[in-house]
């Protein structure tokens, strides 16, 4: 279990000369495909899961539009892959065990994250408490937010008033216990 944790960071390590040379898109979707998680870019309806099947071309010509993390070992240490993301409008987070508050925290002081994201998942992720889910207030034009399965949600109600009061168009779907 420790190898699996160990190689886990070895994949979150953030690489900025790599960002710097092939540009933010093709970065992060290294990082993303590596730790397990899915990409699908602009104007395309495909995902890309394959990471040697990564489509080459004109630096930039790929971005990145959707994310989905089902599984994947993707953590706070590679979070700094998303800060040159400008076109993301859909993030799915489920059964990821490395997500955590922070992670949330992170996620939503992005810069680019806050004016582009719309539509946000957060499924069976146990590391997820109250705290994480406020701070998603910051994703200003976040319109869809799905929250299921996520045990450390222990306020739910004051919780969801704090979002609903900073995000008044958000809607939110819950399917919790």
């Amino acid at each position: 279990r420790c190898f699996w944790g160990w190689l886990n960071a070895v994949f979150n390590k953030v690489d900025y000369e790599r960002i710097e040379a092939v540009g933010p898109d093709r970065a992060a979707s290294e990082w993303l495909l590596r730790c397990g998680a899915l990409v699908r870019y602009q104007g395309s309806q495909k995902w890309q899961r394959d990471y040697n099947g990564l489509p080459t071309g004109t630096l930039g010509k790929y971005k990145i539009e959707a994310i989905n993390a089902t599984d994947s070992c993707i953590m706070y240490r590679g979070f700094d892959y998303l800060d040159g993301l400008q076109h993301v409008t859909d993030i799915k987070l489920q059964k990821c065990i490395y997500i955590q508050d922070e992670c949330l925290e992170r996620l939503s002081q992005t810069k680019s994250l806050q004016q582009s994201l719309q539509r946000l998942q957060i499924i069976s992720c146990g590391n997820v408490t109250d705290r994480g889910v406020i701070a998603l207030h910051r994703l200003t034009n976040l319109e869809y937010l799905f929250l299921s399965d996520l045990p450390g949600i222990r306020e739910k109600e004051t919780t969801f008033r704090i979002l609903q009061q900073a995000l008044p168009k958000l809607e939110l779907e819950l399917d919790l216990e």
